[in-house]
């Protein structure tokens, strides 16, 4: 844990009491505030008052005693509009902050020199900071990793000189950390999303400016028209930004030519990371996440060979394109985290020939938008509520059946693919991507990928991979 030492003797408020904010509110009186604590769910409430946590409804607090008001990132801020909390909080001119503010707080307090990576943007945080992680614990450094991943970040190791930390930020837990200096701040994409609670894509992407404007190096891909734009000004304003691609640059940075990233500095040669036999790191969107990978890395230290080295043993995150197994020519992969048609298009586009299996509870659209990749699959196992409506769009176009469970599904798309597989010596791919949420079977798609699993393991004759980073 990381004592929240900032406010050490003064009286601060918390609201959201889920596994993040109870982990914040126990480092707020590990380091020594006078901490009350509330949630709208009494529930909530009570589990934090079982862990000795002060609690007391914040509506009827004396708000002018706080120094701050912690709020968890799930509870709206600004959309559609301020939770009650927010408005007393900014009525009586009190502070709003969440998590990482304080982490950042006690980083610069206490071992300024850490190193700091933190990531955002709405695809692939997660891939790129357990890849980042990995290379680092791998080559022998002392790193802590969390945030927006699943790790409360103040439930890490204190900071220390020489501990690295390696966090994703979610746009929630940006908008709630106004000092936020990381030393090197990774910006990956933007792509429309939460304007619910963001109000309009120009919000949204000035939150996630924010990442990368006070950082010591600014990473910033630069294959969409937002991020371009925010690289170009931070350039303009002194920043230094390094440009990644899953594409080619025109100058210098990190890109992908389909089979090697290539790190371009100006006036130096090219080094090159061929990631043609990193099964893990499939895909551009991978080479993407790879990319800002070797910039940060370099940044921080590491050596050419160390950063290869984490490459080519990253295990890949469980359920997001993990290889689980394998039968002769036939790869099994596990992509249950593709929860909607945009999410599983990666992975249809990284295989040439697939035996895919889709269905849960559809998402408005189905999978029409997955048209361009219909071409790579060989056949399609439907199951849960989807199946007679992805039926219905595949028509005679793509050979199916409506297998109804993941069970049968497995067992009909492993003999079909190594009756068909090695043809031309193409690897075939039993790949389950649903392009659906899982709670019509299974309670979360962790579950709904574990079951892939396990149905894989029991399939004679295959050659098992180990589980991914959770």
């Amino acid at each position: 844990m990381i004592p929240a030492r900032s406010f050490s003797g003064q009286s601060v408020a918390l609201f959201g009491l889920g596994g993040s904010g109870r982990a914040t509110a126990r480092a707020l009186v590990e380091g020594g505030a006078d901490v009350i604590v509330f949630d709208d769910n009494p529930a909530s409430v009570e589990a934090a008052r079982a862990e000795a946590i002060p609690t007391g409804d914040l509506r009827d607090a004396d708000w002018s005693r706080f120094a701050a008001f912690v709020l968890s990132p799930g509870v709206p801020l600004t959309h559609p509009k301020p939770h009650w909390t927010v408005e007393l909080a900014r009525a009586a001119g009190v502070e709003v902050i969440g998590d990482v503010e304080l982490f950042s707080r006690e980083r610069r307090a206490v071992a300024p020199s850490a190193p700091f990576i933190a990531i955002t943007g709405t695809n692939g945080k997660s891939t790129t900071t357990a890849l980042i992680a990995h290379c680092l614990r791998s080559n022998g450094r002392d790193t802590q990793f969390g945030g927006n991943i699943g790790v409360a970040v103040m439930t890490l190791d204190p900071p220390a000189p020489g501990r690295h930390y390696v966090v994703e930020c979610s746009s929630y837990q940006i908008d709630l950390a106004p000092t936020l200096e990381p030393s090197v701040g990774i910006l990956l994409n933007l792509t429309p999303d939460h304007l619910d609670r963001h109000g309009s894509m120009g919000n949204y992407a000035a939150i996630k400016a924010r990442l990368v404007a006070h950082s010591g190096l600014a990473v910033i891909g630069v294959d969409d028209a937002p991020c371009r734009q925010i690289a170009d000004e931070l350039e303009s304003e002194g920043g230094i930004v390094v440009r990644i691609s899953q594409g080619e640059l025109q100058g210098p940075g990190v890109d992908f030519d389909g089979r090697t990233l290539r790190r371009r500095v100006a006036g130096a040669e090219e080094t090159f990371f061929d990631l043609s036999a990193i099964g893990s790191l499939r895909g551009r969107h991978n080479a993407q996440n790879a990319a800002a990978a070797v910039a940060a890395l370099s940044a921080v230290g590491l050596s050419d060979a160390e950063i290869r080295a984490g490459l080519e043993s990253f295990p890949g995150l469980a359920h997001r394109m993990e290889e689980v197994g394998r039968r002769g020519p036939v790869l099994f992969v596990n992509d249950s985290k593709a929860t909607n048609a945009e999410a599983a298009a990666p992975a249809l586009a990284a295989f040439p020939r697939i035996h895919w299996i889709a269905g849960g509870l559809p998402k408005d659209g189905g999978i029409a938008a997955l048209a361009p990749y219909f071409s790579r699959i060989a056949k399609a196992y439907l199951i849960g509520e989807a199946a007679p409506a992805f039926a219905a769009t595949l028509g005679k176009r793509i050979p199916y059946e409506i297998s109804g469970t993941l069970a049968v599904a497995v067992e009909h798309a492993a003999a079909d693919a190594e009756a068909g597989g090695g043809a031309g010596g193409q690897e075939s791919v039993v790949l389950l991507s649903p392009a659906c949420s899982s709670f019509d079977q299974f309670r979360n798609f962790e579950v709904r990928g574990d079951a892939f699993r396990e149905a894989v393991g029991a399939l004679a004759g295959v050659e098992m991979t180990p589980k991914g980073e959770s």
